[in-house]
Formats: structure tokens, C-alpha cells, sequence
């Protein structure tokens, strides 16, 4: 009888109460989608095999943080040779980057992206000083172009993204096209350069083209303290949320787009949020929703990755107001009756994964902005 199929990692997890920082051994059964933890320091089961299908596979892989019953565990090494030897060659890890002249069509970057089956592991827009992007086409500096280049990145918004998938960097260079946009639209008509760029500096998009230069790129914008072109207003803006599970779904892209063609999107990151930070964030709710909705839709929000947005009125008015109107009523089945346009109505399943968080009070905006772009992402 052939062994069962399971994959081992170690995870670590950071009690917020006492400070104390355990690792597990964390098991993944795919064959019957069970997990198992093991107490490394005392040697004992913390969790015996037991089914867990809110885990997705898609998150195993080094540095990633998987929530098992209300745990974030953070993936720092494979727990076997051969977790590593499978795992390792499906995780390439390359970086991608939206340029100035195509960050008006984020959103549909990003939906090309996640339908392309890459995982989008890391997320930031950012406003590159120039200084910040000589720093990054430092290996261009000289170059006839240099100059012209870094006036351009630093000419506007950017989104950098860390993208995962077997074979990652090949992958993402081919999606993108050839260098030049006229020549991507002559030879591959459906890449993105071909799409969205214009020649060869206003392409579209950036990408990686070795493991080396890979992860210096990655650390560029995602490194320990690392925060290039911070670009929230924080004034006049809104904050939305794209919720875990469309996040998971390979859904964000289309929310953005829907997003983008009515507002600015000023500020994005993806974050994985603790328990506590969740509840911090809903503590509004506290009291005025049901026990169990409050605890549920605190429980979802740590249950994977969310995209925080920061929202803008194109002509620099206060948004709040607005921004609902596009959101909707919070209960879905509402929304496609009262607002069948809207985001509730088109991505929300029930009233706690109902597609997106938004702002509801005008005094709220640059408190729930600040809360994700300035506290979240500075912890």
C-alpha cells in the first residue's frame, strides 16, 4: 500500500499574549486535506490529524503565514528533504512591477496576472523618488537611457508585486511580451506590453530576468524596513478592503478595475492580519452587530491575505459617501436588489464574505487609512 502524500514545514507563531514565539511542526495531508501540528520545543502534539480544508495549498511555501483555527503560522524552513524537493521548484519567486504609464490599468494587469495562475505573494504601490529609482535601474546607470528611465519611474505611481508559481520569472517575461511595445504588438498581440505600453521605456510593466536579480528586487521594495515612495493621502480618501476570500479566488483584479474606472487608487498593499489587529480594526462594530457576525467577520479577515486600498476622488473631493454608494449594502442579496452595480452585489457571497470592507463614516476615512498605511505597515 503506497505511503500517504504529505508535506512538512515549520511554522512559528507569535503569542500576543505572553510574547512568546512557539514553533510547530506544521503536516499538510493533500490527499485528504488534514493538518497536524506538532509543539517542537516540548515534543508533543499541539494538533492531531484532523481535517482542515480552509487551508489553501497555494500558501504553502517559505515565508508565507497560513491561518490554521485562528493560529497564523509563519513558514520558515521545510520541515523534510522532501517537502523541499517538491515545493521548492513549484515557489519561483519573481518581481513584477505595473509602471507610471500602465497604472491606470492596474486592475486589469492584476486580473491577467492571478488568471495567469500566479500567486501574488507581496503587493505595494508606491511613488518612486527619483533618488529611489536610480537606487533600483542602478545596474543601468551610464547607459544612454539611464536617465530617461528613472525620470520616468519616478514620474508617478508604481505596484510591485512578488509573484510565485512554477517557474515564475520565464513565466511573467512571457506574459509581458518583448521590450519594445510595437514590436510585442506585431509578435505576441495578447502580452501585456502589447496591451498597455506605448515603446520601449513606456512599457507597461517591469520584470525580473534571473533568481539573482530576482531577489534584490524583491528586497528593494519588500525587505525587512524597506518602504520606498510611501504615497497615501490620507485626506479626503476612503479605505477599501478586498476581502480574503477574493483575494484567494484570484478575484482582486476585477474588484480594482471596478474601482479604477470610478475613483483614484492612491495607496494598495496586501496584508495578513493578526486577531488582534483585526478586532482592533472592527472594534466599531463591537456591541452594535451580533456576538457571533462580530467574531465571524473578525475570524475571515485573519483567515488570509486582504488588500487594503486607498480611494480618491478623481477631482479631490471627500469620497466616503461615494465610495459606499459603489460598495453597497453589506448584506449581498440586498445589494443585487438596491444596487445591482455595485462590488457587494457582484463578489459578495453572505454577509461576512461580502466581497469588500469600506469606510461608513466621513470622520472615519483618514482613521481607517491611517490605521492600514501608517500603523499596519510600519508594524
Amino acid at each position: 500500500m503506497a505511503a500517504m502524500l504529505r508535506y512538512c514545514f515549520i511554522s512559528e507563531w507569535l503569542d500576543p499574549s505572553s510574547g512568546v514565539l512557539w514553533k510547530y511542526q506544521l503536516f499538510w495531508y493533500p490527499e485528504t486535506k488534514e493538518v497536524e501540528m506538532v509543539d517542537i520545543k516540548n515534543r508533543r502534539h499541539f494538533l492531531k490529524r484532523t481535517k482542515y480544508e480552509e487551508l489553501r495549498p497555494s500558501l504553502l511555501y517559505l515565508g508565507s503565514t497560513v491561518t490554521v483555527y485562528g493560529r497564523q503560522l509563519k513558514l520558515i524552513e521545510y520541515g523534510d528533504e522532501f517537502t523541499r524537493s517538491k515545493i521548492e521548484n513549484q515557489t519561483e519567486r519573481t518581481l513584477a512591477m505595473i509602471k507610471p504609464d500602465a497604472y491606470k490599468n492596474m486592475g486589469k494587469i492584476i486580473d491577467a496576472i492571478c488568471q495567469s495562475g500566479f500567486l501574488i505573494s507581496k503587493l505595494r504601490v508606491a511613488k518612486l523618488s527619483k533618488e529611489e529609482a536610480q537606487e533600483f535601474y542602478g545596474v543601468h546607470r551610464g547607459k544612454p537611457f539611464y536617465d530617461r528611465l528613472t525620470d520616468f519611474m519616478s514620474s508617478g505611481r508604481i505596484c510591485a508585486m512578488e509573484l510565485v508559481a512554477p517557474g515564475a520569472i520565464r513565466k511573467w517575461r512571457e506574459l509581458l511580451g518583448p521590450t519594445d511595445s510595437n514590436q510585442a504588438r506585431a509578435e505576441a498581440p495578447n502580452s501585456l506590453r502589447a496591451q498597455f505600453g506605448t515603446d520601449k521605456t513606456y512599457n507597461a510593466c517591469h520584470g525580473s530576468d534571473a533568481p539573482e536579480t530576482a531577489a534584490e528586487e524583491c528586497a528593494f521594495f519588500f525587505g525587512p524596513g524597506r518602504y520606498p515612495g510611501k504615497c497615501d493621502v490620507a485626506r479626503g480618501t476612503t479605505l477599501c478592503l478586498v476581502k480574503p476570500h477574493l483575494v484567494a479566488d484570484g478575484a482582486a483584479g476585477l474588484v480594482v478595475d471596478m474601482v479604477q474606472d470610478a475613483f483614484v487608487v492612491t495607496a494598495a498593499q496586501l496584508f495578513s492580519l493578526d486577531r488582534n489587529a483585526a478586532a482592533e480594526f472592527y472594534e466599531v462594530y463591537k456591541g452594535v452587530l451580533p456576538a457571533g457576525e462580530f467574531n465571524a467577520m473578525v475570524e475571515h479577515l485573519t483567515s488570509g491575505p486582504t488588500l487594503a486600498l486607498e480611494v480618491a476622488d478623481r477631482d479631490g473631493a471627500d469620497c466616503v459617501e461615494a465610495f459606499r454608494q459603489l460598495a453597497g449594502p453589506m448584506d449581498p442579496e440586498l445589494a443585487r436588489v438596491l444596487r445591482p452595480e455595485s462590488l457587494r452585489a457582484r463578489f459578495g457571497l453572505n454577509n461576512i464574505q461580502n466581497g469588500v470592507h469600506c469606510t461608513d463614516l466621513p470622520e472615519d476615512g483618514v482613521l481607517e487609512v491611517n490605521y492600514f498605511f501608517t500603523i499596519l505597515a510600519s508594524a
